[in-house]
């Protein structure tokens, strides 16, 4: 890892260049690449070419132990030869480990502090990571991961825009969408809800807030002349207040009593639904808990994934929304295959 931060930035800029095969890079575009990178993150103004090229071959080279595959095309593109190939899938160096043990343990001495307490799994994570690798031992701590989810290369560029309030052009595909479209999008929040990222902001030219999951875009881009337009939506401390999940819904929050039984009681007790829970009254069948959430997917999926040991006793239109999906569940199972 390079010691120098602005080498950093140049090193991963040109590794953010070179993996968009939807575009042909010259040395010049390299260079305005970098050149604006580095104005963005350090206010330092232009790059010569000859520190670009010799970036290059800092790349190519086993200096650093990235040896990155960097072709020229035609006598005149750049890119990778590799085309799964990144420096940021590069193991770490011994000198890295060493950083990073110096971090985990800057870092637990916080932990004793309320207002540190989130940072906690981080260190844990972090301390595990550096163990592992510097022992070459298995994992201590098994932490939840996808390692096939699309999108967490996008993390850094998207933080650093919301911190900088820069416009951005993604191209996005939903689901339901049959082909990709360009997003010009003024984002706001980053977002983790069972192990997948959502972007959290609004398009161009609407006041509607929209969610983006990061495994859904295809290609971020930076707007350099279009002014972005501040958050006066949401706050963003409170905005999912009463939600499970991502998905905001324009409705008020109501009060949900569900019936827990026995066996299961201890788990949803121990682990509550949402914050607001609550304990009705408890008996040798069962308990009685309450929530005050915004009724959405995700806790629609919740509840049924509890399926016979949990029941909806009110309101009475969520608990008939629940019934009629056992039902169509149920007489799924009961087709004759």
């Amino acid at each position: 890892m390079p010691t120098n931060r602005n080498a950093l930035i140049r090193y991963k800029t040109l590794d953010r260049c070179l993996q968009n095969r939807f575009r042909k890079w010259t040395l010049d575009d390299l260079i305005e690449a970098v050149s604006d990178a580095l104005y963005e993150y350090e206010g330092i103004d232009g790059v010569s070419r000859r520190t670009i090229q010799g970036d290059i071959q800092m790349l190519r080279s086993d200096k650093l132990g990235y040896n990155a595959p960097i072709i020229v095309i035609d006598r005149k593109y750049y890119i990778y030869e590799d085309p799964e190939y990144s420096i940021t899938n590069m193991p770490l160096s011994g000198k890295d480990l060493e950083q990073l043990a110096e971090t985990a343990a800057f870092l637990k001495q916080f932990s004793g502090f309320s207002h540190f307490q989130e940072l906690s799994g981080m260190v844990q994570k972090l301390e595990d990571h550096v163990y592992t690798k510097t022992n070459k031992e298995a994992p201590i701590i098994d932490f939840e991961k996808n390692d096939n989810l699309k999108g967490l290369d996008y993390l850094d560029i998207l933080y650093q825009a919301i911190k900088n309030k820069q416009v951005l052009h993604i191209t996005y595909q939903s689901f339901k969408a049959k082909k990709p479209n360009l997003i010009i999008f003024h984002a706001y929040l980053l977002k983790e809800f069972n192990n997948r990222w959502f972007l959290v902001g609004i398009k161009d030219n609407s006041k509607s807030i929209l969610t983006l999951a990061l495994d859904r875009i295809q290609q971020v881009e930076i707007d350099k002349i279009k002014a972005y337009i501040p958050n006066t939506s949401f706050e963003n401390r409170t905005f999912y207040e009463h939600i499970i999940g991502v998905s905001v819904v324009n409705k008020k929050p109501e009060k949900i009593q569900i019936f827990i039984d026995k066996y299961n009681a201890p788990y949803v007790l121990t682990k509550p639904l949402h914050h607001s829970q609550i304990v009705i009254e408890s008996n040798k069948y069962g308990t009685v808990i309450q929530v005050k959430v915004i009724i959405n997917f995700e806790f629609e999926r919740l509840i049924l994934g509890f399926c016979e040991s949990m029941e909806v006793r009110s309101p009475k239109h969520f608990r008939k929304r629940i019934q009629t999906k056992l039902a169509k569940a149920q007489k799924q199972y009961n087709l004759d295959t």
